[in-house]
Order: structure tokens, then C-alpha cells, then sequence
């Protein structure tokens, strides 16, 4: 792991266990390493941090550059070198640096909804995570996160926030990825794949059109 990195994951998983009662569940299903595809549920700005700073490798991480205006989490984006996406723009060279991340073994972190949901349930899954794990074949990770949405009130009543992340077993994709009109059929069934995944991982109320 690059210094900076090492020291910012340092910093933050401190920074969680003094703020936070965090329980993590499914350690064992991490594999050892790589390519692997972290897929998780988005709630808050808090969860890609959370997410990165429980892994035990390196991770690269998606993050729409609104995010980069936001306190705190804009300030992690920027140290630790999270990939940019520009909410409804199709970025060739996003997807060409994802894939690269992927066919080189590493580790990529983002979120299919691609967006907080404000209402913290599950909403319809965009196509770009299958996309990836199907043109890579790599493994998917899922994670279910509940409790980052109350952290902030939390943290500004003095209270410590209580924060769940449970890792489910990986999968993968049925591939290789169609051409043509078989492949739009492909993405939607591999979407909503990767979503149950995660939705099977969370309580009843965090499901939302996956409950």
C-alpha cells in the first residue's frame, strides 16, 4: 500500500473505532486479494471510507466528484486518490482505468446505486458494476451498511454512532459479455444480481426495491 494511504487508513479505522461501536461480520468471505469488485449500498458520504478502511489490501475507489465538495469526505476523496465519476456522463476513460485496476489484480470499491439514496433503502441498481465484472471477469464482493446515515447527528450530540458492515460470500457473473441487443438483457439481469446480493445482507427496512 502506497505510504499516504497507509497512513490515512490508519488514521481513519482510529478515527471509526473512537467515534463509532462498528461490528463487522463475513471477514472470512474476503478473499486473499485480487482482481476482486467490492460492490456495497450507499446511504451516506461515510460509506466508501468505512468500506476501504475494513479491507485488509489496497483498494481503488468510484466516487462522484460531487462528493469532492463535501467536508470531511471530500478531504479523504483527494488524499487517497478515489477515481472521479461525473454523475450522467459516459467517461471512456473511466471505465478504461477501472478495468486496468482489475486486469492488473487489484481491488475496486464502488456503489451500483450510483448515488445516496435519501430515503437509506436500496434503489434500482445502475448497469456499470456489471458492466466491469463482466468484461473482467473478476469476483464480486458484497457489503451491507446500516448506521453511517446517523452518524453526523451522532457525532454533534457527543454520542458514539453504532455502525453494522457484513460481508457476503463472492460471485461472480455469468460471462463473457454479449454484443449487440443480448447485452443490454445481460447488464439489467447482472444489475439486479449484484443488488440482491447486497440487499440479502441488510436488515428488512434498508432493502427497498429489493426487499
Amino acid at each position: 500500500m502506497r505510504p499516504m494511504r497507509k497512513v490515512l487508513m490508519g488514521t481513519v479505522r482510529a478515527a471509526f473505532r473512537v467515534l463509532s461501536h462498528c461490528e463487522v461480520s463475513g471477514r472470512s468471505n474476503v478473499p486473499d486479494g485480487g482482481p476482486l469488485l467490492v460492490v456495497f449500498n450507499h446511504v451516506a458520504h461515510l460509506d466508501g471510507p468505512l468500506v476501504i478502511s475494513q479491507m485488509p489490501f489496497e483498494v481503488e475507489g468510484l466516487a462522484l466528484a460531487d462528493l469532492y465538495r463535501v467536508p470531511v469526505t471530500g478531504a479523504f476523496l483527494r488524499l487517497y486518490g478515489v477515481i472521479p465519476v461525473h454523475r450522467g456522463e459516459y467517461d471512456r476513460a473511466l471505465l478504461v482505468r477501472a478495468l486496468e485496476v482489475l486486469s492488473g489484480g487489484g481491488t475496486l470499491a464502488l456503489a451500483p446505486e450510483a448515488r445516496q439514496s435519501p430515503t437509506h433503502a436500496l434503489e434500482r441498481g445502475q448497469s456499470g458494476a456489471a458492466y466491469l465484472a463482466l468484461r473482467s471477469g473478476a469476483p464480486i464482493l458484497p457489503v451491507g451498511i446500516t448506521g453511517t446515515e446517523r452518524a453526523y447527528s451522532d457525532w454533534r450530540s457527543l454520542r458514539r454512532t453504532r455502525l453494522t458492515l457484513n460481508m457476503g460470500p463472492p460471485f461472480r457473473l455469468q460471462g463473457p459479455l454479449e454484443r449487440g441487443a443480448a447485452r443490454r438483457a445481460q447488464l439489467e439481469q447482472g444489475r439486479d444480481e449484484i443488488m440482491r446480493s447486497i440487499a440479502v445482507l441488510l436488515p428488512q427496512e434498508y432493502r427497498g426495491v429489493y426487499g
